[in-house]
């Protein structure tokens, strides 16, 4: 039997970056892993999300921004096989990198599917393997409603096999993946139409910043169709239709589900180890990433806690370190974390928006800046796009709490300001910071 200090069990971007920093401090560490390095982030999540985007900013610039600042658009024609073919080069090469990685800090990859024997027992191809530590980081998976005809729609997984671009595609959702999927499509061309179940997609986000997205929807042809519950769906001579609850009917080339995930966890018999679920069917973990078990921990979107993957790397690093390197006491803080979302235009985020605000500090303790104004990048175009910005701060001292963005290069500033919010910097800190000009980040520090 193999004897390990620690290991995971998926080889994701949390389960890696976790064996790697056990690695570092002296640690035998193994990742295991049935599929490919990298989980979904690399191989169907944001590595081929974020290179799409680019293209169909490529695409945006070429064609609505371009002829303004004197370029002609005439044989710019769009060749998606190249797109797929260098995507997939890239992701590759990531892949690869993992392996220099492992050598380097001493962390064995052991190819297969793992379940658990008992608490400190795994079984991999008929293997059975020992460790003091097992760290459950399995991911999740795409749900799909359990209605009729469900089975005809795909997932975000299913649009980064395609090989080649549908005519049209209906997509059924209002998160993170919905929108951007949505708009990378919209903008290579694709006939899109985004149906979400509420009044406007993003509910979690900042209203002030949602509205500006919405209205560019409109502005670029992107179809947002509001309270529609799909009931079922059937295959026709036109493609896929979508019946929903209103009554209404909707056909697409495809159909994508982008309502929600769930946890990878069948098949682990979590049940020998005695590991529970919470409530909502996600692995139960404390502030320590600590199951109910002693010496086992779970992080990532397994727990259904924060489903970003910079969240799983660094809950990941921070238990080796508390684990492996003497910081008894460190555990991950998932308070105020940046996060961007890659719509078109982009959305910037961190802390709490106004509503969150105004919950926890009261209406009268809450204090909003706004800016609205479009960016010098498109204003010296015909196709004006809207940037709105919003500091969002409580107290007497205006410490900020929330700082929320949308429009050109969003996704690039708010790393910066995050820091400056994790810090606990003040409104008054924000003013005596001299601005960069001209930029759109500028407004941030220039609220009146």
């Amino acid at each position: 039997m193999r004897e390990y200090d620690i290991i995971a069990i998926g080889g994701g971007s949390g389960g890696i970056a976790t064996m790697n920093r056990a690695g570092e401090h002296g640690a035998k560490a193994a990742v295991i892993e049935a599929n490919k390095l990298g989980g979904t982030c690399v191989n169907m999540g944001c590595v081929p999300k974020k290179i799409m985007w680019y293209g169909a900013q490529i695409a945006e610039s070429i064609h609505k921004y371009g002829p303004d600042y004197g370029f002609t658009n005439t044989g710019n024609e769009f060749d998606y096989a190249t797109l797929r073919k260098n995507r997939e080069a890239y992701i590759d090469r990531a892949r690869s990198s993992y392996d220099g990685s492992f050598k380097r800090n001493g962390v064995d990859l052991i190819e297969g599917r793992a379940e658990f024997v008992d608490a400190h027992t795994l079984s991999v191809n008929g293997e059975l393997i020992h460790a003091k530590h097992i760290v459950i980081a399995t991911g999740a998976h795409p749900h799909i409603p359990a209605i009729p005809g469900a089975e005809l729609g795909g997932s975000s997984d299913d649009v980064f096999a395609w090989e080649e671009l549908p005519e049209s595609v209906a997509i059924l959702g209002a998160g993170y993946i919905a929108v951007e999927l949505a708009g990378v499509l919209h903008t290579l061309g694709v006939q899109t139409d985004l149906f979400v179940r509420r009044e406007r997609p993003l509910r979690g986000f900042d209203s002030y910043i949602v509205e500006s997205l919405v209205q560019e929807m409109e502005n670029t042809g992107l179809n947002l169709h509001t309270h529609k519950v799909p009931a079922k769906l059937e295959e026709t001579e036109q493609g896929i239709t979508i019946h929903f609850e209103d009554g209404s009917t909707h056909t697409a080339s495809q159909v994508i589900w982008a309502t929600g995930r769930r946890p990878n966890v069948e098949g682990l018999q979590l049940e020998k180890a005695g590991v529970t679920l919470n409530e909502r069917g996600f692995i139960q973990v404390d502030e320590y990433q600590n199951t109910v078990v002693d010496g086992i921990y779970a992080l990532g979107d397994v727990t259904g806690e924060k489903e970003l993957t910079p969240v799983a790397i660094k809950a990941g690093r921070t238990l080796s370190e508390r684990l492996f390197n003497g910081k008894t006491n460190a555990k991950m803080d998932y308070t105020t974390i940046p996060t961007v979302v890659f719509s078109h235009p982009a959305i910037g985020t961190v802390g709490l928006t106004e509503e969150e605000a105004i919950n926890e500090y009261g209406q009268e303790n809450v204090k909003v800046y706004t800016s609205k104004f479009a960016s010098m990048y498109s204003a010296v175009t015909s196709h004006r796009q809207e940037a709105r910005f919003k500091l969002v701060t409580a107290g007497a001292d205006e410490k900020v709490v929330g700082l929320h963005g949308i429009g050109y290069v969003v996704d690039e500033m708010i790393q910066g300001f995050a820091v400056a919010i994790k810090m606990g910097a003040t409104k008054a800190d924000f003013d005596a910071t001299v601005a960069i000009h001209p930029t759109g980040s500028e407004e941030f520090v220039t609220m009146r």
